[in-house]
C-alpha cells in the first residue's frame, strides 16, 4: 500500500496527488461529492465581528434527527451551527478572530468544531485583538504570553522563528499554517507574517494522532485571514527606532455575482518592510501578498484558494562567547550591536512560495466532508563568516569559519477529513475519518572551513575582507533527502451528560531515503509504520469546573541528518496529563491549570564544542511541569492574559551516563507573564487605551554539564493607542527598561542577545 502511495507522493505534481488521495476517500464513502472547510476571520482587528443569520439550505438532507442543524452561509463557515432567529449576532467561528481576547472554540484539539471547555487537553488561542495590541514583531514574539512556550530562543534572531513546548524544540516539526504541517530541516525554514493572521493555536501536548509526525510536545497552528462576508479596506504604516518601517494593507469583501452563480469573496493582504536592527549591518527586510478567494456555490459548500510569496533579506545572527556576554571578559561585554560576519560577504535570503485550498461540503445535517491541500516551495541562502570563540580573549579577538548553505526543499500535504455526527439513545457521538499525506524533499548542500578567515576584534571590527573561496575544501552535506508519509485516523467524540470522552488513534506508513546529489544515487533508505493513540475524558460542571484526565502517544518520522550524516531515528514520545478547566458562569473568560509527564524519545540535541551546530539523538529526555493560564475580557475595553510554567526538565536515558538527570540547553525551566490593555468606551478620553506586561523567563545552561548558567530575566512591554471614527495610532514599546541579556546559549562559544529596547510608532486607517 505503501509502496502505490509513494509513487504518488514523490510527483511534484499536487493535482495527481489530491487525485489519488479522494479517490481514497469515495471508496469508503460513495455519497461525498469534494468539499472543503473554510476557517474565517471576517474582520480586521478594528472593526468587530458581525456574522449575519444562516441562509436557508438548498442542499438534499436526510431524515436523521440532527442535533446539529445545517451550516451557516457566510464566506467563513465551518461547519453546522445551533438555530437561530434571523437577526445579526456576533458569532465566533471557531478558525477566525476572536472577540477581545477570550476564544471559546477551536478545531486544532480535535478538528472538529469543539468548545476549548470540552476539549481534554491544554489549549491556548491567541487572537487578532492580542496580536495587534503586543505588536509583535515576528511571528515567534506573538507566543510570548503563553502557557508551556519559550519564545524567541534565540533572541534577537531575524532569520527564523524559533520557540520551545515544554521544554522541546517545536519550531522544526510543531509549526502549522491552516492544519497542516510546515516541517523543516536543514536551515529551509518557512516565515510567516503576523500581520497575516486571524489567530495562533497553541495546542500542547502530543497531537500526532490528528497531525501525522510533529513534535510530541506539541504544535501551533497559525490561521490565515481569509476572505471575508463583509468589506475589508484597511491600511497601516509604521517604523522603530531602529529604522526598521513598513506598509501594511488589507482588502477584501464580497464580489458582485448573479444570485443564480454563487457568492464570491477574495482578500488580499501585503505588507512591505526595510530598515535595520539592534545589531550592525543586519536589515530586517520582509515583503509577503497572499491573495485568497472564495466561492460558495450554494450554502452547504464552500471552496477557499489561498496563495502567499514573500522574500526574507537579513544577515545571519552572531555566534558569541559565554564569556563577554553572560559574564565578564578580561575587556568587559560584548556589544549588542558588533556584527561578526563581514557586510560585503554575509547574506541570509529566503524566497518562499504557498498555494493550496480549503474545500468543504455539508452533505447532510449530520455528514460533512473536509479536504486540505497546500504546495509550499522555500529556497535558502546562507552565506558569511560566523564566530567560534576567542583567539585571544584579552584582547577581545574572536575566531571566525567560513560557511555557505544553499538548501532548496518543497513540501506537499493534502488531508482528508469525514465528519459524522449521530446519537445512539442518550449518547451524542462525532466521528472523524481522515486520510492524510505528506511529501518532502530537501536538496541540502552545505560547505565551511576553517582557518581561512581573519579574527575580528569586538571594539574594533574590519570589515571588507572580501570573498573567501572554499578552495581544495569538500561539502560537509550535499545530499538529496525525501520523506513521503501516508497516515489514517479515526477519533470518536462521545458525549454524554456532562461527560465527554475523545478516543483517537492513528497509523502512518513512511519511507525516507537520503540520496547523493552530484550522482543521484541512494545511500540510505528505511521504512517505518508506527500505531499512535488518545484518550481523553472531560467533565462539565454546572457551576464551570471541568476537571479532566488524557494520555497520548506520539510518532514522528524526523527527517534530516544526525552529526555522522546519518538518517535521524523516528522520534517517539508519550504524555499522562490530567488537569483543570474553569469558566465561571456569567464570566467572559476561562481559567486553566494542567500537570504532565511527557516522555521524548530519541531527541535531536546540540552536539557540544562542534561547529557548526550539529545535533544527534539522545536517548530520551522527561518533562514533568505544571501550566497555569488565566484569559479575561474582565470589562468593556478591559483585557487581560496570564501565565505560569514550571517544569523540571532533564536526560532520563543516554549512552553517556554523566548526562543522566541534567538539562539540555538553551532550555529555560520557569516562565511567567501577564498582559493587560485597557481602552476607554466613554467620555473625553474615549478611544483611548494602554497596556503593559511583565515576562519572566527562568534559568537556563551553556553547556551539556550544567555548570555554564545563563540568568533569569525580567522584561516589561507596554503600549498605548488612541482609536478616533476610521484612525488608530499606536505606540509599543518592548523591553522598557533596555535590558541587556543574553536569551541562551547552545554552548559556550554560541550565545545569543536578547532584544534590546524596540519602540514602534504605527497608524493605520480602515474606510
Amino acid at each position: 500500500m505503501l509502496a502505490g502511495w509513494g509513487d504518488a507522493l514523490k510527483s511534484r505534481d499536487l493535482l495527481k496527488v489530491a487525485a489519488s488521495a479522494t479517490a481514497s476517500v469515495l471508496v469508503l464513502w460513495p455519497q461525498a461529492t469534494f468539499a472543503q472547510s473554510s476557517s474565517g476571520s471576517a474582520s480586521q482587528s478594528l472593526p468587530s465581528v458581525v456574522v449575519t443569520a444562516p441562509e436557508k439550505r438548498t442542499a438534499a438532507t436526510t431524515t436523521r434527527r440532527s442535533r446539529r442543524p445545517a451550516a451557516q452561509s457566510t464566506a467563513a463557515s465551518q461547519r453546522p451551527q445551533p438555530k437561530r432567529e434571523a437577526t445579526t449576532v456576533v458569532v465566533e467561528i471557531p478558525r477566525g478572530a476572536v472577540q477581545g481576547y477570550v476564544a471559546g472554540r477551536s478545531m486544532a484539539g480535535t478538528k472538529t468544531n469543539t468548545p476549548i471547555m470540552e476539549t481534554p487537553q491544554s489549549l491556548s488561542v491567541i487572537g487578532s485583538e492580542q496580536i495587534r495590541d503586543q505588536k509583535p514583531g515576528k511571528f515567534d514574539e506573538i507566543l510570548r504570553y503563553t502557557p508551556g512556550v519559550v519564545a524567541g530562543t534565540f533572541g534577537a534572531d531575524t532569520r527564523n522563528d524559533w520557540f520551545l513546548i515544554r521544554g522541546f524544540k517545536s519550531d522544526d516539526i510543531g509549526l502549522f499554517l491552516d492544519g497542516l504541517q510546515l516541517f523543516y530541516t536543514s536551515y529551509a525554514s518557512w516565515k510567516l507574517q503576523p500581520f497575516n493572521l486571524a489567530r495562533v493555536e497553541v495546542l500542547r501536548g502530543p497531537s500526532a494522532v490528528l497531525y501525522g509526525g510533529s513534535s510530541p510536545s506539541g504544535i501551533v497552528n497559525a490561521v490565515s485571514k481569509m476572505p471575508p462576508a463583509e468589506p475589508i479596506r484597511y491600511i497601516e504604516t509604521g517604523v522603530n527606532n531602529f529604522g526598521n518601517a513598513y506598509l501594511s494593507f488589507d482588502f477584501g469583501g464580497p464580489v458582485a455575482t448573479a444570485p443564480e452563480n454563487g457568492k464570491l469573496f477574495y482578500r488580499v493582504v501585503g505588507q512591505v518592510q526595510n530598515g535595520g536592527t539592534q545589531v550592525d549591518f543586519t536589515p530586517d527586510n520582509n515583503y509577503f501578498i497572499a491573495p485568497s478567494v472564495t466561492y460558495k456555490p450554494d450554502a452547504d459548500t464552500t471552496f477557499t484558494v489561498l496563495a502567499s510569496a514573500s522574500k526574507t533579506d537579513t544577515r545571519g545572527i552572531n555566534f558569541l562567547p559565554y564569556v563577554g556576554t553572560v559574564v565578564n571578559a578580561p575587556f568587559g561585554r560584548i556589544p549588542t550591536k558588533l556584527f561578526v560576519g563581514d557586510p560585503s560577504v554575509d547574506t541570509f535570503k529566503r524566497e518562499q512560495e504557498m498555494l493550496g485550498y480549503q474545500f468543504e461540503r455539508n452533505v447532510s445535517d449530520s455528514v460533512t466532508f473536509r479536504q486540505n491541500a497546500r504546495y509550499a516551495h522555500v529556497d535558502i541562502t546562507y552565506r558569511g563568516f560566523v564566530g567560534n570563540g576567542y583567539t585571544n580573549a584579552s584582547a577581545g579577538d574572536i575566531g571566525r569559519y567560513n560557511w555557505y548553505a544553499k538548501n532548496t526543499a518543497n513540501q506537499g500535504n493534502l488531508d482528508n477529513q469525514l465528519e459524522y455526527r449521530f446519537d445512539t439513545g442518550p449518547v451524542q457521538h462525532t466521528m472523524l475519518f481522515g486520510l492524510d499525506l505528506k511529501t518532502y524533499r530537501i536538496d541540502d548542500y552545505q560547505i565551511f572551513a576553517f582557518g581561512t578567515v581573519p579574527s575580528i576584534n569586538v571594539f574594533n571590527p574590519v570589515y571588507g575582507v572580501g570573498d573567501i573561496p572554499f578552495t581544495g575544501t569538500d561539502p560537509f552535506r550535499n545530499f538529496l533527502l525525501t520523506q513521503n508519509q501516508l497516515g489514517t485516523y479515526i477519533q470518536d467524540q462521545i458525549k454524554f451528560g456532562g461527560f465527554t470522552l475523545v478516543l483517537s488513534g492513528r497509523n502512518d506508513w513512511v519511507s525516507t531515503s537520503q540520496g547523493d546529489r552530484p550522482t543521484g544515487a541512494t545511500l540510505y533508505n528505511r521504512e517505518d509504520s508506527k500505531f499512535s493513540g488518545r484518550a481523553g475524558l472531560i467533565y462539565n460542571f454546572a457551576n464551570g469546573l471541568a476537571p479532566y484526565a488524557a494520555y497520548a502517544t506520539s510518532y514522528n518520522p524526523i527527517i534530516g541528518l544526525n552529526a555522522s550524516n546519518q538518517l535521524f531515528l523516528p522520534e517517539t514520545g508519550e504524555q499522562a496529563e490530567i488537569g483543570l478547566k474553569f469558566q465561571p458562569n456569567g464570566f467572559n473568560g476561562h481559567f486553566s491549570i494542567a500537570v504532565f509527564d511527557l516522555k521524548r524519545q530519541n531527541v535531536p540535541t546540540t552536539v557540544p564544542n562542534i561547529t557548526p551546530v550539529l545535533q544527534n539523538q539522545t536517548g530520551e529526555v522527561t518533562s514533568r511541569g505544571l501550566e497555569l493560564e488565566a484569559v479575561a475580557n474582565l470589562a468593556p475595553g478591559l483585557k487581560m492574559v496570564g501565565a505560569f510554567t514550571t517544569y523540571d526538565l532533564f536526560i532520563s536515558k543516554d549512552a553517556n551516563p554523566t548526562l543522566l538527570g541534567l538539562t539540555p540547553t538553551n532550555t529555560p525551566q520557569q516562565i511567567g507573564s501577564l498582559w493587560a490593555d485597557y481602552t476607554f468606551q466613554e467620555g473625553p478620553l474615549r478611544g483611548f487605551g494602554f497596556g503593559g506586561g511583565v515576562r519572566y523567563v527562568g534559568k537556563s545552561f551553556a553547556n551539556a554539564a550544567n555548570t555554564l548558567i545563563v540568568p533569569s530575566v525580567v522584561l516589561h512591554d507596554a503600549t498605548i493607542h488612541y482609536e478616533w471614527q476610521n484612525w488608530r495610532a499606536a505606540l509599543n514599546v518592548i523591553n522598557i527598561a533596555d535590558k541587556t541579556y543574553v536569551a541562551s546559549c547552545a554552548s559556550d562559544t554560541s550565545c545569543f542577545y536578547g532584544d534590546r529596547r524596540r519602540v514602534t510608532a504605527s497608524l493605520a486607517y480602515k474606510w
